[in-house]
């Protein structure tokens, strides 16, 4: 029975040591709860390999019971009042930090006078065991953490107003499967007793329920407001842990203008060879507009940069929104814009003339365009844009609020 409540206050111990750097994270930083965390790895892992408590259900230790329970606990309620991007941070942290044990580890065996001390010699199996588990079990927290996301968030849907209950039942049902992966490293490395196995689930599912009502208390009192049901697939928390979806929308919007989002002006030096080679090879003609906003200093000045943005915008809409499926717009840089039209500088002509009714309709305000066509003014790509620059130039220096064909 005293064991039983010690371990009952070393769960209390820290959920409330935790607890507190996580509730001051807006304040403090979450690298303080997360490197708290990351200490703590280390004694839940060297515990669990070597500190047994002898019960009458077979052997428990503190480690796996009250602080990888505990750690589990945390991390979901990291993801229910931050998300799975943020949680995957410490997950990558610990891996890291595991493989560098054994790296360093290894490193160590290459000096070659080492003193010798009484009772103090270095027992590198010792460090080549923690190492391999806290890597193992840093492998299995990443899958917890999915599953557990995963169940909580599917739990939603049958006990959406008991958040104690879908925590219990999210962390039992990880903490079994995960007692039983587990432990299959410490039986291999250590040589842990099966009677570890029985006991350590019964302790676990005990923890699950002690934690739940603690985190229960602690969103009831302290962080009262939590996030609305997210609906996530496992695909979609697989995405978020990985970094997966950070680099498809990497490669979606990579060579994208944030402000308008059309193509910026790299992928007019890669888009407008391609067109063109294929003009040449089709004996096709290929038109190239450069759009100018009037006195667009004038309209930050007057109305200010958000009126200019604004304008901005509105080009981009009417551009994209007259042009043809195969033609192509661009964002030139500052307040110009570039379009391949597939067609002679008359069709362009036309193209021109409908953005630039289009936006003074809905703008107040006027476009000075210049047109260039290849082949007829241009041979390759350099040329064409020279060609469309100085009709531009020439728009403006007439008047503005014209067209002009190179």
């Amino acid at each position: 029975m005293r064991d039983a409540s010690v371990l009952v206050l070393q769960a209390i111990t820290y959920f409330c040591a935790l607890s507190l750097p996580f509730f001051y994270r807006r304040r403090i930083g979450l690298g303080v709860f997360i490197c708290a965390l990351g200490v703590l790895h280390f004694l839940e892992t060297y515990l669990a390999a070597v500190f047994f408590i002898q019960t009458s259900l077979g052997l428990i230790t503190p480690g796996s019971t009250v602080l990888f329970s505990g750690k589990l606990a945390m991390f979901l309620l990291l993801y229910v009042k931050e998300d799975a991007e943020t949680v995957r941070q410490p997950i990558y942290g610990l891996l890291f930090g595991n493989v560098m044990v054994i790296v360093l580890a290894l490193l160590l065996r290459l000096y070659d006078n080492v003193a010798v001390l009484p009772g103090y010699n270095p027992d590198f199996r010792f460090v080549d065991q923690m190492g391999l588990l806290m890597i193992w079990g840093t492998l299995l927290l990443f899958i917890d953490i999915i599953l557990l996301i995963i169940l909580y968030e599917k739990l939603e849907r049958w006990i959406a107003e008991t958040i104690v209950g879908r925590f219990f039942i999210s962390l039992a049902i990880v903490l079994t499967l995960d007692q039983l992966a587990f432990f299959v490293g410490l039986h291999l490395l250590s040589g842990v007793p099966f009677s570890a196995l029985f006991a350590g689930l019964v302790a676990k599912l005990a923890m699950a329920a002690i934690y739940s009502m603690l985190i229960g208390l602690y969103l009831a009192i302290a962080e009262p407001e939590t996030a609305a049901p997210s609906n996530l697939r496992v695909s979609d928390v697989f995405d978020r842990l990985t970094y997966r979806h950070r680099y498809e929308n990497l490669l979606q919007n990579v060579g994208r203008d944030g402000l308008t989002g059309l193509s910026n002006r790299s992928q007019l030096d890669i888009i407008g060879r391609d067109m063109i080679a294929s003009a040449k090879t089709r004996g096709a003609s290929l038109s190239l507009m450069m759009i100018d906003v009037d006195r667009f200093k004038e309209i930050n000045d007057t109305h200010g940069h958000a009126a200019g943005d604004a304008a901005l915008r509105d080009v981009s809409q009417i551009i994209a929104s007259q042009k043809r499926d195969f033609d192509m717009a661009f964002r030139y840089g500052g307040d110009e814009f570039a379009v391949l039209c597939v067609g002679d500088d008359q069709a362009a002509v036309r193209l021109a003339e409908r953005i630039s009714n289009a936006f003074a309709s809905i703008s107040g305000f006027t476009l000075s365009i210049g047109v260039a066509s290849y082949p007829h003014h241009a041979a390759d790509l350099s040329t064409l844009l020279d060609s469309a620059d100085k009709a531009l130039y020439a728009a403006k220096r007439g008047g503005r609020d014209q067209i002009c064909v190179a």
